[in-house]
């Protein structure tokens, strides 16, 4: 009988309450009525839906060379690069600007200092300290198609071989940090044949995890398989290292369109040119950008002048 009578107040308990949620109709258990259930909004460039909060696209699988860096490399870079320095640095002497600034008729012109190009090759590099250890930032990879200045539909096949490479398209992944493919304009003409804001090419960024997954490809598969690829050029002994480039801390090497097929995402030619962009400045960046990118595999030969 007890067991009955539990029974019996279980389904009135129930029916109780499948009542008063057929009688709520659309209200929930607070009592606010739901809202419509509405689309994301979409691109009108690209068409695709834009989320109302910003994506941020973290790693999906442990990065070897990434791990590389931070257990082996920065160490022995930090090793090879380091300048102790016994004294303070004396403070930067102000270098006189050409233009004066207060002078209402030049306030909003380009102010360089006096001696231009010449000082800032001269500057001397951060002190080294664990927290400014030589790190790769970012790597750029464009290319460029000389038909596409007669006709457009020539850039296609270029920005589809960079795409694969990189996985990188405009704002993939709804809000992202990295600007994806974008098509390279010419700023100056050259030769008659290149004029200003004419495309030319197609370029990308690439950084964090994508950036090493490129150079894990580029080091394992693309460059043992090159017969006449003996390393990257450095310049010849006793050049002059006072250049704008010495101390941009930027490395840069090309690969010739039979390079391409080494690549297993896409097998089209393209020749294109690479960048590696470190956080290097001053004197000597750029050996030190070398000496990164040795510890990841990337070979160097430095030929007679």
């Amino acid at each position: 009988m007890a067991a009955t009578s539990a029974t019996t107040a279980a389904k009135k308990v129930v029916e109780t309450a499948v009542q008063t949620f057929s009688k709520a109709g659309s209200l929930t258990q607070f009592g606010v009525p739901s809202l419509a259930p509405r689309g994301l909004r979409k691109d009108p460039k690209s068409r695709l839906p834009v989320t109302p909060t910003k994506v941020v696209l973290h790693e999906y699988a442990p990065s070897r060379y990434e791990d590389h860096y931070y257990t082996t490399v920065r160490d022995d870079v930090m090793y090879m690069n380091y300048t102790h320095e016994r004294v303070p640095r004396p403070p930067r002497r102000e270098i006189r600007l050409k233009f004066d600034p207060e002078d209402p008729y030049s306030k909003y012109r380009k102010n360089f200092s006096v001696g231009g190009d010449a000082q800032v090759v001269r500057e001397l590099p951060p002190p080294d300290t664990p927290e400014n250890v030589t790190r790769l930032e970012r790597i750029q990879i464009h290319t460029m198609v000389k038909q596409a200045v007669q006709s457009r539909q020539e850039l296609v096949g270029a920005i589809m071989a960079v795409r694969a490479l990189s996985g990188e398209t405009s704002k993939g992944g709804g809000l992202h940090a990295v600007e994806g493919v974008q098509i390279t304009k010419g700023k100056r003409p050259v030769g008659g044949w290149i004029r200003p804001n004419i495309p030319v090419g197609a370029k990308v960024d690439l950084k964090g995890h994508s950036m090493y997954e490129f150079m894990s490809t580029l080091v394992d598969f693309v460059l043992p398989r090159l017969r006449d690829f003996d390393g990257v050029e450095l310049p010849y002994a006793g050049s002059n290292m006072h250049k704008m480039s010495s101390v941009s801390g930027v490395v840069a090497m090309g690969l010739p369109p039979e390079a391409m097929q080494f690549f297993p995402q896409i097998e089209v030619n393209y020749g294109m040119h690479i960048h590696f962009v470190t956080n290097a400045t001053g004197v000597g960046a750029q050996d030190r950008a070398r000496a990164l990118l040795s510890g990841f595999q990337i070979p160097f030969t430095r030929t007679s002048r």
